[in-house]
């Protein structure tokens, strides 16, 4: 019988810690983002910034704390097809709403 080694890679937890860091500097940037837009109306380049923050943060927490880039593609192939079909299906809500408007 032969025995299966699972080689698994984990962050460390310095590397934990480093990650830590980092998604409390970019959620800092989304607290002074809103204050910024308080003073200056930023609109729309305010929720294009929090936006891409946001996605961001979501890509950091899947990929280190959930373990997804030390899964197989396939699996984070599977998980970015439901995240983009999520974010459309969002962005057409929106718009219908029209909270989203498209002006040419």
């Amino acid at each position: 019988m032969t025995e299966v080694q699972h080689t698994t890679h984990h962050p460390s937890p310095k590397q934990y810690v480093r990650i830590a860091i980092l998604l409390a500097a970019l959620t800092a940037i989304e607290v002074a983002m809103f204050y910024i837009n308080g003073k200056l109306h930023l609109g729309l380049l305010n929720a294009a910034v929090l936006l891409v923050l946001a996605a961001l943060k979501f890509t950091i927490v899947v990929g280190w704390y959930m373990h997804l880039r030390f899964e197989k593609s396939t699996l984070s192939r599977f998980f970015t097809f439901g995240f983009v079909l999520a974010c459309t299906l969002y962005a057409i809500v929106l718009a219908t709403f029209g909270v989203l408007a498209f002006e040419a």
